[in-house]
């Protein structure tokens, strides 16, 4: 059809309030579109039209998983990667000030990314997402995915290494072949896995090739989607790494002001008491990660739940905050009375 006949076919559709047929002719109109190059239409008219969480979830997994079948690793057979999809709300990222205006900044120029283009500009496409364990590298993924309404593409390095000598090389193409043919959210997971320094004398030569063979892949990347490579150890990346990524996001333990923050956040399921000061808290959770926080505010959830109780208190909390702080001193080999 024309684009005049799909218009046609999209009113007389509405007016029948006929879904199907309008949803159909819609898909139409936006594959049109996308075969005329005009990406950033085709982002807006498909947040458009499945900005339900429902239609969403449904659209991508339709558009997704159907067109394209997952690489497999050649030994074993498993997939190479997971598709996911999330509706979270971006205000439940809750990070320092810095890492979100660089995350608007990120989103921003994805969603501008034609008039980026008029001044022979380009979003930022590979993102480096570093720092201590349970921060929110992966979660700023998920968030991301959400907002924008783009599948995220989750990288399973467990399959990508494999025993045999270079095919790790070889599912790192897969990968990276699929992930061009479409517009995607992409996280590498537990990054150093695979970009570790070449140089490191406790590494043989296949991971220093695989290493080579990922920088040679990262330069030719020229696709449509997002690349994030997240990472607890930084310093462990080959030097080389560091040049390839648009941006580096380094999320630091969250200070006071963000452990309040955090702890309002994850507390919100049940009432709390009055009494219950979130300033104390905070301070006593001072070192800990927002994972930590949130570990400790389920269990004291956990606790008001099975006494039967409709409130937290202060109690509550200091039972769960007491038994993480035991558990982290065994986790350290420390004596719990000290």
């Amino acid at each position: 059809m024309t684009s005049n006949e799909l218009i046609k076919q999209l009113l007389l559709s509405y007016n029948k309030s006929d879904k199907d047929a309008f949803i159909s002719a819609a898909r139409e109109y936006i594959e049109r579109e996308k075969r005329m190059k005009h990406t950033q239409v085709v982002k807006e008219l498909e947040m458009a039209l499945f900005n339900t969480s429902e239609n969403r979830t449904s659209f991508s997994e339709r558009r997704f998983k159907n067109e394209m079948p997952i690489p497999r690793d050649s030994e074993k057979g498993f997939p190479l990667l997971e598709i996911k999809h999330f509706t979270d709300s971006y205000e439940n990222l809750i990070v320092d000030s810095t890492v979100k205006a660089q995350i608007d900044q990120i989103i921003r120029e994805f969603k501008d990314a034609d008039i980026l283009a008029t001044y022979n500009l380009s979003f930022k496409k590979k993102i480096l997402l570093c720092g201590k364990p349970g921060t929110g590298k992966t979660y700023t993924a998920q968030i991301i995915s959400s907002l924008l309404a783009i599948p995220l593409v989750y990288i399973r390095f467990d399959s990508i290494i494999s025993s045999y000598l270079g095919e790790t090389a070889s599912n790192l193409r897969k990968v990276f072949d699929y992930i061009e043919q479409g517009t995607w959210i992409v996280l590498f997971d537990e990054f150093d896995i695979i970009g570790k320094n070449r140089d490191d004398i406790h590494e043989h030569g296949e991971i220093k090739r695989v290493v080579n063979n990922f920088l040679q892949m990262m330069d030719n990347y020229n696709g449509n989607s997002i690349l994030f490579a997240a990472t607890n150890h930084q310093y462990m990346l080959d030097s080389a790494i560091w040049r390839r990524f648009d941006d580096i996001v380094y999320y630091d333990i969250p200070d006071n002001e963000t452990r309040i923050k955090l702890f309002d956040r994850f507390l919100r399921q049940l009432k709390r008491d009055e009494n219950i000061s979130l300033e104390s808290l905070a301070k006593k959770a001072k070192g800990l990660s927002p994972s930590d926080i949130k570990m400790i505010t389920i269990e004291a959830i956990k606790i008001s739940i099975i006494e039967s109780r409709n409130k937290i208190t202060e109690r509550d909390l200091q039972i769960a905050l007491t038994k993480f702080l035991n558990r982290e001193k065994l986790r350290k080999g420390s004596n719990l009375s000290e």
